[in-house]
């Protein structure tokens, strides 16, 4: 038996089987399925509305997956650290065990879930969790000396808008998750351990 509550959110919509969906759907299924041996719950919550998933799908590979000043990794670090900021258990689950793969390190992934500024942490990423901290505690108060520190910690421009897009998607997809109580896939927790 886990601790993990047996469902995928929480809300009474069936959520359709993957064979239910358009094709482009089950196409993106197949490679996530073959990728990484699951699709993940986010995916099968948000199929309950094809066009929010497709949405999410573009916005999700577009800033995590494309070729940018910003490592796989430090994006996943990102994810992690706003998603612990946030409490989101499935977020943090999922991207916890990116960390964990991407670095090698299963204990980097469990400092970027609980205290990010305990870790032995570059000069450049510290000043990128920091930049997204505050982006998610209070995003008001984000003024131009936090945007020069992350210049003088060697981030381009370009840089310093990604990691804002990434810090601003995870806080719109935590509150979602939250909201809906989505539960992460199971697998996530012995990923890379």
């Amino acid at each position: 038996m886990s601790a993990q509550p047996d469902h995928i959110h929480a809300l009474d919509i069936p959520i359709p089987e993957t064979g239910e969906l358009d094709e482009d759907l089950q196409k993106y299924f197949a490679i996530c399925q073959e990728k990484l041996g699951m699709v993940p719950n986010v995916l099968r919550s948000y199929a309950v509305v094809p066009e929010r998933l497709r949405a999410f799908i573009a916005m999700y590979n577009d800033l995590m997956l494309s070729e940018t000043g910003l490592s796989k990794l430090e994006r996943e670090m990102i994810a992690t650290v706003v998603s612990s900021e946030n409490k989101c258990f499935y977020c943090v689950v999922a991207h916890g065990a990116g960390v964990r793969e991407l670095s090698g390190d299963p204990a980097l992934g469990e400092l970027m879930a609980i205290n990010y500024r305990a870790a032995d942490l570059s000069a450049r990423q510290r000043a990128m969790l920091d930049f997204a901290v505050k982006m998610t505690q209070a995003p008001d108060t984000v003024e131009e000396a936090d945007r020069q520190a992350l210049r003088d910690a060697g981030f381009e421009e370009r840089d310093i808008m990604d990691i804002a897009s990434v810090s601003a998607f995870f806080n719109m997809t935590n509150r979602v998750s939250t909201a809906l109580d989505r539960m992460p896939n199971p697998e996530y927790h012995a990923k890379a351990r």
